[in-house]
């Protein structure tokens, strides 16, 4: 058992496994603070998704290193989405749910992301096996779950849980122990991430506050 999660780290460098381990706390910080609905969750990720894009680069994983550059990015946008509410002029952004339009917009987003991280393979000369296509349909699902919470969906849960669940049994195939276990903290996470928004949101439908001008979207 010890050896299913350090086993792979025998030949890495010091600098490798320091800087996992490092992801390792941050990314678990930033999915604490994203429970939270705390802004910390988007310092805290780049920090992690930075450093990641650098370690699946260095393993060949080129579909989580696409989706890596993408949460750093989405995360600089999610951390001005967040932030606007302490502008006197901006509403703070409400947690609510996705609407029609925005479900549709969901899943091109993530059948568009598919297609780029399948595109990502070919440019660099990848044969595609069935683990790449697993890898491809969670970079779609995660791709999608990070745009939803940038905009505070409560759906964006549902996606990470369906994702992580998914990338659990994928890292521990590909004998990698320790991030098969970050995931397997992650879910458990979301899932408690999912019911704290839920629990929220359903108490500010109920007592609608001052600054709320969606009611129509959130739970009855």
């Amino acid at each position: 058992m010890l050896d299913f999660f350090i086993g792979v780290y025998r030949d890495a460098t010091a600098l490798d496994m320091a800087l996992e381990s490092v992801v390792f706390v941050f990314g678990i910080a930033s999915v604490w603070y994203a429970k939270q609905e705390n802004i910390l969750v988007y310092p805290t990720g780049l920090i992690a998704t930075s450093i990641t894009v650098y370690l699946l680069y260095q393993a060949g994983y080129l579909g989580d290193m696409t989706m890596n550059v993408y949460y750093s990015i989405i995360s600089m946008y999610g951390w001005w989405r967040w932030s606007r509410g302490s502008s006197q002029s901006v509403q703070p952004l409400q947690i609510t749910t996705t609407d029609r339009a925005e479900k549709l917009v969901g899943l091109l987003l993530c059948l568009l992301t598919m297609l780029v991280t399948w595109l990502v393979y070919r440019l660099f000369g990848r044969q595609i096996e069935w683990l790449n296509w697993v890898d491809i349909l969670t970079s779609g699902l995660f791709f999608t779950a990070m745009w939803y919470m940038a905009n505070k969906k409560l759906e964006n849960w549902v996606l990470w849980i369906t994702a992580d669940v998914i990338t659990v049994p994928l890292y521990a195939w590909r004998g990698l122990g320790m991030l098969a276990a970050q995931y397997l903290v992650f879910t458990v996470l979301a899932v408690l991430g999912y019911l704290q928004w839920r629990t929220a949101l359903t108490a500010s439908a109920r007592n609608p506050g001052p600054t709320e001008t969606d009611q129509s979207k959130l739970l009855p």
